[in-house]
């Protein structure tokens, strides 16, 4: 389960990914191909989904978006999605994955995870009850206010 990674240039990387099928497969799902484009005028393999659990998930390299470009030394490129399937299905018990994933800019906001999510609550969370609060306190001064 060793992989290397190496310079992709224009701001992608690549990385051999070597993964050991489990009984319920690799662990993930692909989308793509020449007849079922993911990206408009591109035919490559995506990774659309990590399996819980699985091996790609246990391994920890692999992640939703990387582009597959080989499976075991073999091209995927200008495969139809059923025989991009297929070449995973026969590709034996230790399978190696050449992929590729575009460079995520490192200048985030402090507390960033890298994973798509701040690590916070959303701001909505916190401002729509907020703004409850202080819409029902203004509400009852001014109802106070008329009492008086």
């Amino acid at each position: 389960m060793n992989g290397s990674v190496a310079g992709g240039g224009g701001g992608f990387s690549e990385e051999v990914i070597s993964l050991t099928r489990r009984p319920s497969g690799l662990g993930f799902n692909i989308v793509g191909g020449t007849d079922q484009q993911y990206l408009s005028n591109d035919s490559s393999i995506y990774v659309s989904r990590i399996k819980k659990d699985g091996a790609a998930y246990l391994d920890g390299r692999l992640q939703e978006g990387d582009k597959i470009l080989a499976v075991n030394g073999k091209d995927l490129k200008d495969l139809r999605h059923k025989d991009a399937v297929e070449m995973f299905r026969n590709a034996g018990c230790d399978v190696s994955l050449r992929i590729q994933r575009r460079l995520q800019p490192q200048n985030g906001p402090v507390g960033h995870r890298g994973d798509g999510e701040s690590g916070g609550l959303p701001l909505a969370a916190v401002l729509v009850p907020g703004l409850a609060l202080a819409a029902a306190a203004v509400w009852i001064l001014l109802r106070y206010r008329q009492r008086m």
